[in-house]
C-alpha cells in the first residue's frame, strides 16, 4: 500500500514516515499543499494522511483539489482543529475519516487499516489462482492449504500481480505501486523480490507461476481456482 503524508511539522512528518515504513507501507511525504497536489497528480496513492494547517494551500483546498483529480485515494485528515464544524467540513468535503491531534500512533494505524480495508471492500477478500490463495485482509499466502511465509512487500507484489493476472506487469509499474519515492528506480529491487517470491513458490509447486515476458514484465496467467 502506498501512502502520502502531508504534514508541515518536520518532526511529526519524520515520525509518521518512520513508523509507517516500519509497518511495511510505502510512504511519500509533502510539507506543503502545493507539493501534495503535485504528488497526487503524478502518483497513485491508496491513502493520503492530510494535515489542515499547511503553508501555501490550506488543507481544505488540498482536499478539494485531490477530489477533483478523480483518483481513488482515500483521505484521512489529521489535524489539531478539533471543533465540530471543522470535522463536519472535512468529512463533507470528501475526507474518509478525521483524527484530531494529539493522537496515539496505534490509533492512527488502526484508522489507516480500516480505511484501506474499506477501499478494497468491493474487491476479493481472497485472491485465488490454481492452488495459490492470498487472504488480502489477513495478509497470508497458502498453496493447497500449505501456509507460506511472505514479508509485507513480497505479499504486496504477489497481490498486485494476481489482481492483474492475464497481463504482463512491468518492473516500473511495480515500483510505482509498491515502493515509495525514496526507492532507486534504476536498482534491481524488483528482480530480487521476484526471485525470492519464485523460490518460495517453487518450494511447494513445480509450476512456474510468475513468468518473465521479454520486454513486457512479469505475468501470472489466469487459471481455474482449486484452493
Amino acid at each position: 500500500m502506498r501512502l502520502l503524508i502531508v504534514e508541515d511539522e518536520e518532526d511529526m512528518q519524520e515520525a509518521l514516515c518512520y513508523g509507517l515504513r516500519k509497518r511495511g507501507y510505502a510512504v511519500d511525504a509533502a510539507g506543503n499543499g502545493t507539493d501534495a497536489v503535485q504528488l497526487c497528480q503524478i502518483n497513485e496513492y491508496d491513502l493520503v494522511v492530510l494535515d489542515l494547517n499547511l503553508p501555501g494551500l490550506d488543507g481544505m483546498e488540498v482536499l478539494q483539489q485531490i477530489q477533483s483529480l478523480g483518483k481513488p485515494a482515500k483521505v484521512l485528515i489529521l489535524s489539531a482543529r478539533s471543533e465540530l464544524e471543522d470535522k463536519v467540513a472535512g468529512l463533507d468535503g470528501g475526507a474518509s475519516d478525521y483524527l484530531t491531534k494529539p493522537f496515539h500512533f496505534e490509533e492512527l494505524e488502526a484508522c489507516i487499516r480500516m480505511l484501506l480495508r474499506r477501499s478494497f471492500i468491493q474487491e476479493e477478500a481472497s485472491l485465488k489462482r490454481g492452488g495459490l490463495c492470498l487472504e488480502t485482509n489477513l495478509k497470508t499466502v497458502r498453496f493447497n492449504e500449505h501456509p507460506l511465509d511472505f514479508s509485507m512487500r513480497e505479499f504486496a507484489i504477489l497481490e498486485y500481480l494476481m489482481r492483474n493476472s492475464g497481463r504482463a506487469v512491468s518492473a516500473e509499474e511495480l515500483m510505482e505501486h509498491i515502493w515509495d519515492s525514496q526507492a532507486d528506480p534504476f536498482s534491481n529491487q524488483v528482480k530480487v523480490y521476484i526471485s525470492v517470491i519464485r523460490r518460495k513458490l517453487l518450494a511447494v509447486t513445480d509450476e512456474e507461476i510468475i513468468r518473465n515476458i521479454r520486454g513486457a514484465g512479469y505475468l501470472i496467467d489466469k487459471k481455474e481456482d482449486i484452493c
